[in-house]
C-alpha cells in the first residue's frame, strides 16, 4: 500500500520514507506542547515521549508534567547524563511540578543500550519519586523507559 502526499504543484505523488518520518516528527513533536492534547492512555504517552527522547546516544530523563485532567502542561528534559546513567534530583523535579502547578507526571528516561527493561535502581527511583510527590498531592502515572522498544512501568504491571 502507497501513501501520497501533496508535492509544490499540488499533485499528488507517492511519499518517500524520509516524508514520512518527517512528517510523522512534526505531528508527535504538536502532542507535547501546551494544552494542545490529552494524554488517554500509556501508549498515547510512550509514543509522544520516544519522538523526543529516542534519538539521543546518552540518557535523558525528563517528566511529562499534566493538570487534573491529563492536559499536557509542558514536557521538560530534566537532567542529561552519560551513557549509561544519569543523576535525578528529586528536588529539582519538585520545583518544576510547583513551578507548573501539575496535578499529575509522567516520568521517561531513554536507554541509549536500547535495551528497555527497568534496572533495580529505575524501579527504586520511581518509588523514591512518587513518595516525594505525593507530599505535595502530584500522582505519578506512570514511567516510561525508550531504546528499542517503549517500556511502561504500568504495562509491564511494575508497582511503584
Amino acid at each position: 500500500m502507497d501513501l501520497f502526499i501533496k508535492d509544490e504543484q499540488g499533485r499528488y505523488v507517492t511519499a518517500t520514507t524520509l516524508a514520512i518520518i518527517k512528517e510523522g516528527r512534526n505531528r508527535t513533536r504538536s502532542t507535547l506542547k501546551k494544552g494542545s492534547s490529552f494524554i488517554r492512555s500509556s501508549e498515547e504517552a510512550k509514543e509522544a515521549i520516544a519522538s523526543k527522547i529516542s534519538s539521543y546516544q546518552h540518557e535523558v530523563f525528563g517528566c511529562l508534567f499534566l493538570d487534573t485532567k491529563n492536559c499536557i502542561l509542558e514536557w521538560k528534559e530534566m537532567f542529561q547524563g552519560t551513557i549509561d546513567s544519569t543523576t535525578v534530583y528529586p528536588r529539582e523535579v519538585v520545583k518544576e511540578v510547583l513551578r507548573l502547578n501539575a496535578a499529575k507526571v509522567i516520568l521517561a528516561h531513554n536507554h541509549p543500550s536500547g535495551n528497555t527493561d527497568p534496572s533495580q535502581h529505575d524501579i527504586e527511583l520511581t518509588k523514591k519519586l512518587k513518595e516525594i510527590l505525593q507530599i505535595v498531592d502530584v500522582k505519578v502515572l506512570d514511567h516510561i523507559i525508550v531504546g528499542d522498544n517503549i517500556t511502561a512501568f504500568t504495562d509491564k504491571g511494575i508497582q511503584f
